[in-house]
């Protein structure tokens, strides 16, 4: 697993779309050009091939209201079932975490995932997975299961604009 956030060089990104292509993930060159861009984590197997790839963009989640690394991650075929998804999701929240934390000020709270794997919702229930350090904190648009992996020392950063604060 290579660490490669900010540092994707054109060689990789092509490598990336060709690899998108292949597996039929992105199939849009256009998309997954972009995509290549936000590149954390690469893996790689024994013969140099791409066999995962992570990506993050920075953002704000309406309903969570904080900005976060919005973090996805893609398997080969080849490599899926072979328990990489938690070793390869914690590897690149540690290389987002150690990003955050070189800069002059903080920009994100943490990685958020959104679990699309049906076997891996049906897999995490609890509140917190202790192996990734992910908490559930509610549901997305499309039903999923949204994760908050919480930098260390992370604060609240952006308070929202309240005009009436009701009595529950």
């Amino acid at each position: 697993m290579i660490p490669v956030w900010k540092q994707v060089t054109p060689a990789l990104a092509s490598e990336l779309i060709a690899f998108w292509a292949r597996n039929n993930a992105i199939p849009d060159p256009t998309k997954a050009a972009e995509r290549a861009t936000q590149a954390v984590l690469v893996g790689r197997d024994g013969d140099g091939g791409i066999w995962s790839v992570g990506t993050a963009v920075l953002g704000i989640v309406p309903s969570f209201g904080q900005p976060t690394y919005l973090y996805r991650q893609f398997f080969a075929p080849s490599h899926r079932g072979m328990k990489l998804t938690m070793p390869f999701l914690v590897r690149a929240r540690d290389t987002l975490e150690a990003y955050n934390a070189s800069l002059p000020q903080p920009e994100s709270v943490g990685v958020m995932i959104e679990l699309q794997n049906d076997a891996m919702s049906v897999r995490y229930q609890d509140m917190y997975e202790a192996e990734a350090g992910a908490h559930f904190i509610g549901w997305s648009p499309r039903g999923r299961q949204l994760r908050m992996l919480y930098f260390k020392g992370a604060r609240i950063m952006v308070q929202p604009q309240v005009a009436h604060i009701r009595n529950a």
